[in-house]
């Protein structure tokens, strides 16, 4: 895990997407990066080390992962024993669906789909057991039918219940919609602001809103407290010093907003499950081209 790596896929211009099927030993390829989205599914490699983006976890014995275009990702032996891996990649390109297709009201599951796996997606264990034998089968088929197949794979992935994403928004210098003025303006101010303090209050008068009423507004919109859609804004650009930068993990820190560096280190591991350092291990070494 020593390199990340720029991929130059297989997959040419003229083609709508590639597909690789295979069982093997071990996990070899290191960290790496393309423009075309990937869906990746294993079987049989439990305790492998997934890192998508500034998140990693140790996987179970199934699983299936969207990755969007140019986002870091890559699976690491760890403490996986299996001798036997099986492995499915598909990868498409990233304007495999052109922009006004998508704005059509049939296609808005799999449009919303495609912003997400900016941050890399992560399908429920029931979604990858009913779909495995349709992904199994379209190592089996070719031509118009295999596309066809892919885009009702996608679209049953798009509709699918427990899905759950990965990365940081931060990390990925992606911006979400949320159908709202006034929260796209909290996000903004909190983007913007966040290597200084920043308050409850403060936000809450940007958008013109009571403290305790917008409190209960963003949570309601996103899911997440005022504290943890900060936290995730400040830890994803934490990342990315980590990664690009050689300033210390109490520099980053506090560069990031964090006044408190064990607060930093608790609030890092909480969301990534490794510590600063180790998520920085994870990346370490020089970038280069292939």
């Amino acid at each position: 895990m020593s390199n990340l790596y720029r991929e130059i896929t297989p997959l040419t211009p003229h083609d709508c997407f590639t597909l690789f099927s295979r069982v093997k030993s071990e996990f070899d390829f290191p960290l790496h990066y393309h423009e075309e989205f990937e869906l990746n599914f294993i079987a049989n490699a439990p305790g492998t080390k997934r890192i998508v983006g500034d998140h990693s976890e140790a996987i179970d014995d199934l699983e299936l992962v969207l990755v969007g275009s140019n986002l870091p990702h890559g699976w690491f032996n760890h403490h996986n024993q299996s001798k036997e891996i099986r492995e499915i990649t598909i990868q498409f390109h990233r304007d495999l669906f052109d922009e006004k297709f998508l704005r059509r009201n049939q296609l808005s599951f799999i449009r919303t789909l495609l912003e997400r796996a900016s941050k890399g997606v992560l399908f429920s264990r029931e979604t990858v057991e009913q779909l495995q034998p349709r992904l199994e089968a379209l190592t089996r088929k070719s031509g118009f039918d295999s596309v066809l197949e892919l885009m009702s794979i996608l679209h049953d992935l798009s509709i699918s219940r427990n899905m759950r994403t990965l990365s940081n928004v931060s990390f990925t210098n992606d911006t979400i919609h949320y159908n709202s003025r006034r929260i796209e303006k909290a996000f903004e101010h909190m983007r913007m602001h966040y290597d200084k303090k920043i308050t409850l209050e403060e936000v809450a008068k940007v958008v013109n809103m009571p403290e305790v009423s917008f409190s209960r507004f963003i949570k309601k919109r996103t899911g997440k407290t005022f504290i943890d859609s900060l936290n995730e804004i400040r830890l994803g650009h934490a990342s990315r010093m980590l990664i690009d930068t050689t300033h210390t993990i109490a520099e980053i820190s506090y560069k990031c907003g964090f006044n408190n560096l064990s607060y930093f280190n608790r609030t890092f591991l909480k969301k990534n499950g490794c510590t600063p350092r180790e998520f920085r291990n994870n990346y370490s070494g020089s970038r280069v081209f292939v």
